[in-house]
């Protein structure tokens, strides 16, 4: 669940903050991303295996490294934001744990150990129409409200006023728009960060569909701009992670947003980069969620011997953050599953994961995989 916020704590930064990303400090450790690239090791990225391809192999000197497909990439990035929920669920709007988080169920839900939450269902929403060729904005909308209407569990506050009032898909811009004008100060929800990365995989390599699909699905629920700023950097990054092995992509979605709000994320990526994860508490606001996830996973060494570990130990810090922290472990969940792969995921997390509408973490690679086969 998210949004539970009621002002937009927009912190004016001195313009002079300047992006760090690739920084080699403190805990950072951040590899070029060439020495993970399986086809700079002669492995083939068109695996067709029936399962992902991840595995660990020997380089000259006998140093390990970790190798995945760009399918399992891909698959990763529904499964990892799965993980990422079903890991905060137990904790969301608790105080924030200080073991090391697992999957322990209960919160807001009174979900199950593995069961994932609101964000991955609408995610699912997205992914299902993307798989089925195309990603029209109002055949999405019809499966949100088919989902609203099935009664979950849990819903975000804003969402739930937007959907509440429709009839059809098509009525939900304009029920958002209403929203945000009479809510112009708390109307930034991260309702539809969180559900984003579908959006990613349904129009790889082809930045500026990515940006106006992922600005067009976000205001089916969220008119406010920077929601929709948030959902298009989100997707540029899981991209980027996806295709090109890399944990900064952010960056590269700031040159497809308009001017003034530019400078804005820039800024705000650079305090994620600067400034450790509990920094951003509370994170119902979209823009302190991106912050905490992106910080989740920047703040967190990647092993050596083993760099698909550092996706387990940056959702557990996600988890960490508190506040929302099913929402913020889901947003770093599908940005790490895009970069480390479905098998970087611990399997004793991906032997549990089940949720709405009957599926599995298998039945989500498996929509992965078809999105990707009809990329819109």
């Amino acid at each position: 669940m998210a949004e539970r916020h009621d002002t937009v704590p927009i912190s004016r930064t001195p313009s002079s903050a300047r992006i760090t990303t690739g920084v080699e400090a403190g805990r950072h450790r951040w590899p070029e991303p060439s020495l993970y690239w399986p086809a700079a090791r002669g492995i083939s990225d068109d695996q067709s295996a029936d399962r992902p391809l991840c595995a660990h192999a020997a380089l000259d000197g006998g140093d390990v490294m970790f190798v995945s497909s760009r399918l399992d990439r891909v698959a990763g990035v529904l499964v990892g934001m799965a993980a990422g929920d079903a890991l905060g669920s137990g904790y969301e709007f608790g105080p924030p744990p200080v073991a090391d988080p697992e999957m322990i169920g209960g919160g807001l839900g009174a979900w199950d150990p593995g069961e994932w939450t609101d964000d991955t269902q609408m995610a699912i929403c997205i992914a299902q129409v993307a798989a089925a060729g195309g990603l029209d904005p109002t055949a999405v909308g019809e499966e949100f409200l088919e989902w609203y209407r099935s009664d979950p569990a849990d819903i975000g506050i804003q969402t739930r006023a937007v959907l509440s009032q429709a009839v059809t898909g098509e009525d939900l811009p304009v029920l958002s728009m209403a929203y945000h004008l009479d809510h112009p100060a708390s109307s930034a929800g991260n309702g539809s960060l969180m559900r984003t990365a579908g959006v990613a995989l349904a129009h790889l390599g082809d930045d500026d569909a990515i940006a106006a699909s992922a600005r067009s699905i976000s205001t089916l629920t969220h008119a406010d701009a920077l929601a929709g700023d948030a959902c298009v950097l989100w997707c540029i990054a899981i991209d980027r992670a996806v295709r090109e092995d890399r944990l900064d992509g952010i960056v590269d979605g700031l040159e497809l947003l308009g001017a003034p709000r530019r400078e804005f994320w820039a800024i705000k990526i650079a305090e994620a980069e600067n400034h450790g994860p509990e920094t951003f508490t509370p994170n119902g606001f979209v823009v302190t969620a991106l912050q905490a996830a992106y910080a989740a996973i920047r703040h967190n060494l990647i092993p050596d011997g083993d760099p698909g570990l550092h996706l387990r130990f940056a959702l557990r810090t996600a988890v960490k953050v508190g506040d929302d922290t099913d929402t913020v472990a889901a947003i770093a969940g599908a940005l790490l599953g895009g970069r480390w792969g479905v098998a970087s995921i611990p399997e004793e997390w991906r032997g549990i994961l089940h949720g709405w509408p009957g599926y599995t973490a298998r039945d989500l690679e498996e929509l992965a995989t078809r999105i990707l086969e009809h990329r819109a």
